[in-house]
């Protein structure tokens, strides 16, 4: 796709209104979150300003930011804050994007060593206009945050890479980054409405190729509940996500950004995400967060550790 099929100026799709004017249910008490005041949440976000630096935090309104950015921990976004796609349940703004900046992975780095985070989650927008998708920009992302802080582990939530040749998603694993996530965000029936850009059974085989490519890397993938879905197609989301070996799953419920995105279908309950949470360690994953305010990056360091453990002993008793 070339920069001039793209929208512009970019907008946070007003014309994407899919079921948007559905009455929305009542937002129940286990949804609601404070916000952020602490003197934690002010450094994190002037280190992000003093570096020039995008947090999907920001951009996709992630109820946890307070919490997380309480405790120095952000989500940054490279390649701009500008997508190439226009899904219905994102907030990031649609249109043609900048051109890339190189600075901006020594920026990345130069942030993660001033936060001394322990573990870092870096994610992007969609860059269809990008012959390789930004994969190179990854690559060279995860290189500058070893350089710089070499025992920070790096968590990625890349793109689809859908219009690239198969190569550069070996680029990317190449780099090395400890986990590689790609969120499938819904069951596969709605992807028409919720992710139109999108394809299913290509995301899936991303992640079966990466470990393929790295049978060591771990892979990670979530989904969102609320959208529509019904518990059966949320199992054969699982049971697919585990024929392509993916290790960590997380289920959030989602949110309505604005009242032109696609409408909340319902609020799932805590007793049935925790029904989710058992059945998904039932199909073998290692690793499983399912809460109504689980997010791909929420508490992605301390479920880091876990993950290794748990594949630690699954080893062991091998």
């Amino acid at each position: 796709m070339s920069t001039r099929d793209l929208k512009i100026p970019a907008q946070r799709h007003p014309e994407k209104a899919h079921k948007a004017d559905k009455a929305q249910p009542s937002k129940p008490d286990w949804i609601r979150v404070k916000a952020p005041t602490s003197e934690g949440y002010k450094k994190t976000h002037a280190i992000m300003r003093e570096h020039k630096l995008v947090t999907v935090c920001e951009e996709a309104g992630c109820p946890n930011a307070g919490e997380c950015w309480s405790q120095g921990h952000a989500t940054m976004m490279i390649m701009g804050d500008i997508c190439t796609r226009g899904c219905s349940f994102c907030n990031i703004a649609t249109g043609r994007p900048d051109t890339l900046d190189a600075f901006e992975p020594g920026r990345v780095a130069h942030a993660v060593q001033k936060l001394d985070l322990n573990h870092v989650v870096i994610t992007s927008v969609d860059r269809d206009d990008l012959e390789d998708g930004g994969a190179d920009h990854f690559a060279q992302t995860i290189r500058a945050i070893r350089h710089r802080a070499p025992d920070t582990t790096i968590e990625i939530l890349t793109p689809d890479f859908l219009k690239c040749a198969d190569s550069v998603l070996e680029t990317v694993v190449e780099a090395r980054p400890d986990v590689f996530n790609h969120n499938l965000e819904t069951v596969p029936g709605l992807y028409p409405e919720v992710r139109p850009g999108a394809r299913y059974f290509h995301s899936l085989r991303l992640l079966q190729r990466v470990k393929e490519l790295d049978p060591s890397m771990f892979t990670k993938s979530g989904i969102m509940v609320g959208l529509g879905e019904d518990r059966q197609g949320v199992l054969q989301v699982m049971d697919d996500m585990r024929a392509a070996d993916i290790d960590f799953l997380t289920i959030g419920q989602y949110l309505q950004p604005t009242p032109k995105h696609h409408a909340v279908d319902r609020f799932v309950t805590p007793d049935e995400f925790k029904s989710y949470e058992k059945a998904a360690f039932g199909k073998g994953f290692l690793m499983v967060s399912a809460t109504p305010l689980t997010r791909s990056s929420y508490h992605a360091g301390d479920d880091f550790a876990k993950l290794r453990n748990a594949r630690m002993a699954k080893l062991e008793n091998a």
